[in-house]
């Protein structure tokens, strides 16, 4: 399966994006590093899997609540509050890719085989092998 050059610039937008939110909280959560972290990493969502299927993947009914909590913390951030922001962005996060959760944690128990991860990823998720 081949990727289009548009996705491949929305992969990298994303990329800069994790990496300036990770370097705004290594910062001790400065604020603009985070606010352009959020951007980045929004617009290279939206670009990488087109803006539709983005608008329909944050808007459905049930992901409301994750939803609202999610830009809301982007907002917050980008007022310059930005503990009080990453808290709901991080919660937003968590309620939006719930049913994402036990797969992702699956996948990494399949991949590392540690035992004390192991016995985490199997109380937390499903261990189901992916591979």
């Amino acid at each position: 399966m081949e990727i289009a050059a548009l996705q491949k610039i929305g992969v990298g937008l994303m990329g800069f994006g994790a990496f300036f939110l990770l370097f705004g909280m290594l910062l001790y959560m400065d604020s603009v590093l985070l606010a352009f972290g959020n951007i980045l990493f929004l617009s290279g969502l939206a670009v990488t899997i087109g803006l539709r299927r983005t608008f329909d993947f944050f808007f459905q009914k049930p992901k409301l609540k994750g939803t609202s909590f999610f830009l809301g913390g982007i907002i917050i951030v980008l007022l310059r509050w930005p503990v009080l922001g990453m808290l709901l962005e991080i919660y937003g996060f968590i309620n939006l890719f719930r049913s994402f959760l036990p797969i992702a944690f699956g996948f990494l128990g399949a991949l590392v085989n540690i035992p004390f991860l192991n016995k985490l990823f199997q109380k937390f998720g499903d261990t189901s092998s992916l591979v």
